[in-house]
C-alpha cells in the first residue's frame, strides 16, 4: 500500500428521491465529503470548513493539508472505500483526521453529514431518534460515488468498509446486517441515568408522540426501523466508542454479522461507556476484536485535534486528561484501521 501521498479533497451533495426531507418538502438531502490520494501538486488548497464536528463552532480543528478538487492519484488499481459516519449532531469533518490518514495511505474515504442530525444544518428532532436512516445515507453515497466520473472505474466494489464513532458506530454495524428495535432500546434505557435525550434535544423522548401524530415523514421513517439496511459490499468495520443506541440492536441480527469488526473505546468514555457498548457488542458479534485504548481515554478522543482557541473555548471536547496524547491515540486508531482495511499484501 502507497504512503506519503498528497491527499485531495472534494465534497458534494445530491438527493434520496426515496426518502423524504424531514420538512416534508422534497427529497432526502446526502451532503458528502471525500478524502482521497492524489498527485496532482497544482490543486488548490480547501477554504477553512464551515462546520467541524459535533455540533463544535468551525476552527475548532487544526487544519490538515488538503488539495481541494484535485485528481485521484493515478496510479494503477482500483483503490478500497471506506465509508464514515459522524458522532451525534456532528459533522462527518470531524473524523478528518482518521480520513485524511488512510487517503495518504491510498484509499478513498467518504463520509455524509447526516439529514437533520448534523452541524452542517438546522438540528431537527426526526434525525436524533431515527438512526437507521444513517446506513441508506451510507449505502447511497456508495451507489453515488461509482457514478461520479471523478471515481467511476477507480473504486474496488470487493474492497468497501465502513468506520463510524459514537452514533456512527450504529450505523456501520446496521450496514453490517444489524437490527433496530426501539422498544427493545426504550426498555434497556429505563433501567440507566440517559436523561430524555441528548444535550442538542434534552426532551427527544417527548417528541415521539407529537411527530408520529403530525409528521407524515417521521411516520414512514419510524416504521422503517426494524428493517434490514445490511449492505453486502461492506467487508469490514471499525466501531469507535458506539452510542448507546446499539443495545437497541437485536442479539440475533448482531449474531449473525460475519464480517470483521473492530471495536475501539476509552476506559473514561462517560457518553458511550465499554460496558454499555463496545464491550457488549463484543459478546455478540462473533468476528468482533475489541481494543481498549486506555483507562483514561474518553469519548471525545476520537475528534480531531483542537486549536487553542477551541480547547479554551470547548474544554469538554478539546481537552484529554492529563498525559493523554489525542495524535497519539489517532495514529493507533488509524494503524489499526489501516490493518483492517487494506492489510499488508493486498
Amino acid at each position: 500500500m502507497a504512503a506519503g501521498l498528497d491527499v485531495g479533497f472534494t465534497e458534494g451533495v445530491f438527493t434520496d428521491a426515496a426518502r423524504p426531507h424531514w420538512s416534508g418538502e422534497g427529497a432526502r438531502p446526502i451532503r458528502w465529503s471525500a478524502w482521497y490520494p492524489t498527485d496532482d501538486a497544482m490543486a488548490e488548497a480547501p477554504p477553512p470548513e464551515v462546520d467541524v464536528g459535533d455540533g463544535v463552532p468551525a476552527a475548532t480543528f487544526r487544519s490538515l493539508p488538503l488539495r481541494r478538487h484535485a485528481r485521484l492519484a493515478t496510479r494503477a488499481g482500483a483503490l478500497p472505500l471506506v465509508l464514515l459516519s459522524h458522532g451525534t449532531g456532528g459533522t462527518v469533518a470531524g473524523l478528518g483526521w482518521l480520513a485524511h490518514r488512510l487517503a495518504a495511505r491510498g484509499l478513498v474515504v467518504a463520509g455524509v453529514d447526516h439529514h437533520g442530525n448534523t452541524a452542517r444544518e438546522a438540528y431537527r428532532p426526526e434525525g436524533f431518534l431515527c438512526w437507521w436512516e444513517r446506513a441508506g445515507d451510507l449505502t447511497r453515497l456508495a451507489d453515488h460515488l461509482l457514478a461520479d466520473p471523478r471515481f467511476a472505474g477507480r473504486l474496488d466494489a470487493n474492497r468497501f468498509h465502513v468506520a463510524g464513532f459514537s452514533l456512527g458506530g450504529h450505523a456501520a454495524l446496521a450496514l453490517l446486517g444489524a437490527i433496530t428495535e426501539v422498544p427493545r432500546f426504550a426498555s434497556w434505557a429505563a433501567g440507566q441515568s440517559l436523561g430524555r435525550g441528548p444535550r442538542e434535544f434534552p426532551d427527544l423522548a417527548d417528541r415521539i408522540a407529537p411527530l408520529l401524530a403530525e409528521s407524515p415523514a417521521f411516520r414512514t421513517s419510524w416504521q422503517r426501523q426494524s428493517l434490514c439496511f445490511r449492505d453486502p459490499r461492506i467487508r469490514s468495520a471499525l466501531v469507535m466508542a458506539p452510542a448507546p443506541t446499539v443495545r437497541g440492536f437485536t442479539p440475533d441480527s448482531l449474531a449473525a454479522v460475519d464480517v470483521p469488526v473492530l471495536l475501539t473505546v476509552g476506559g473514561a468514555d462517560r457518553e458511550a461507556p465499554a460496558e454499555a457498548g463496545a464491550g457488549w457488542l463484543h459478546g455478540l458479534i462473533p468476528a468482533s476484536r475489541l481494543v481498549p485504548l486506555g483507562a483514561d481515554i474518553g469519548h471525545y478522543v476520537f475528534l480531531g485535534e483542537c486549536t487553542p482557541e477551541a480547547c479554551r473555548a470547548e474544554p469538554a471536547i478539546c481537552i484529554d486528561a492529563p498525559g493523554i496524547d489525542r495524535a497519539a491515540i489517532h495514529a493507533r486508531v488509524a494503524a489499526l484501521a489501516l490493518d483492517l482495511f487494506a492489510p499488508a499484501g493486498r
